[in-house]
């Protein structure tokens, strides 16, 4: 049994090409498409498996792009538990326009997921989860799915003795309940959570410190972009540098970092340690093309460079 299970409750197949130039009304010529399984847990486990890891992914599929999330996931070796529905699972599209290096991405809806088929997918987290060590939840709530559904998630894993680790936006976020182990919104979203807007550092801090103090969770890390990220828990603040690097893609990069931070967790790295190596994991996102996730050679690599200079 995997010591990481992951829940994509949206997952998509993930789409990438690349065209000289994006205009409206014509007809764009793009490059040989690329392929990949995506929505936020399931980016997770791709990412700690590609990192030497060891996570299931947990999400309803149904369609061809739901089998064809199948498939390439059995093809990676990443283990998973698809659950099957009757709606057809979402397609994204993410283009880079050759000319500028711009990337444009395009996200479709997800299918409505009946009441049964979420019960479903609860259930095969229920006993997928049985000897790990952490649930992962990340990524939006398709159409059927109530915004309380993460903090149904949260109280599951609280019954079974398990850390709950949150990773989404909007209501979904603000329903999600208490007792969640750790946290890992953007300032937009740490803003939307407090209901108002943050400006400054001081702010950052304050505004993190309060959903410790609420009780909604234990650890609180606010991915900054460029700015690096914040560390909050009940002991105090922590703040780390971005590592610079030459972004080709922003697919995938939170669901990276988020990746590195829950392995380095399992393997008993620090929590300063664990959000460093996520940082290495996400820069290194930023390298691949298209929907392409981190490669382990890169954030060993960065994560070396980056404790050399702490």
């Amino acid at each position: 049994m995997a010591a990481i299970v992951t829940l994509t409750m949206n997952p998509a197949l993930d789409i990438a090409t690349s065209t000289d130039r994006v205009e409206p009304t014509h007809k764009l010529r793009c490059s040989m498409p690329r392929y990949d399984p995506g929505g936020g847990g399931i980016n997770v486990a791709r990412a700690m498996h590609a990192l030497g890891g060891d996570a299931v992914a947990i999400f309803p599929a149904g369609g061809a792009a739901g089998e064809m999330i199948r498939y390439m996931l059995e093809q990676q070796c990443v283990p998973h538990h698809p659950i099957a529905i009757s709606g057809f699972t979402r397609e994204s599209l993410a283009v880079e326009e050759r000319q500028t290096g711009r990337q444009f991405r395009f996200l479709l809806p997800g299918p409505e997921i009946s009441e049964s088929d979420q019960e479903r997918c609860l259930d095969q987290l229920t006993l997928a989860a049985a000897e790990a060590a952490y649930i992962v939840a990340s990524g939006s709530l398709p159409l059927g799915v109530p915004e309380d559904f993460y903090g149904r998630v949260a109280k599951l894993a609280r019954s079974l003795g398990k850390r709950f680790i949150l990773d989404t936006s909007g209501a979904a976020l603000k329903q999600a309940g208490r007792g969640i182990h750790l946290l890992k919104p953007s300032l937009r979203e740490l803003g939307d959570l407090v209901g108002r807007e943050i400006r400054t550092e001081t702010e950052q801090e304050r505004a993190a410190r309060e959903i410790i103090e609420q009780g909604r969770s234990e650890i609180v890390v606010l991915s900054l972009g460029d700015r690096g990220a914040l560390l909050m828990t009940a002991e105090g603040a922590e703040r780390f540098a971005a590592i610079p690097v030459e972004a080709r893609s922003s697919v995938g990069a939170g669901d990276s970092m988020l990746a590195g931070i829950v392995l380095s967790l399992c393997r008993g790295l620090t929590l300063g340690e664990a959000v460093r190596y996520g940082m290495a994991a996400g820069a290194a996102a930023l390298l691949g093309s298209g929907t392409e996730l981190c490669r382990r050679s890169d954030v060993e690599r960065l994560y070396a460079r980056q404790s050399q200079q702490h």
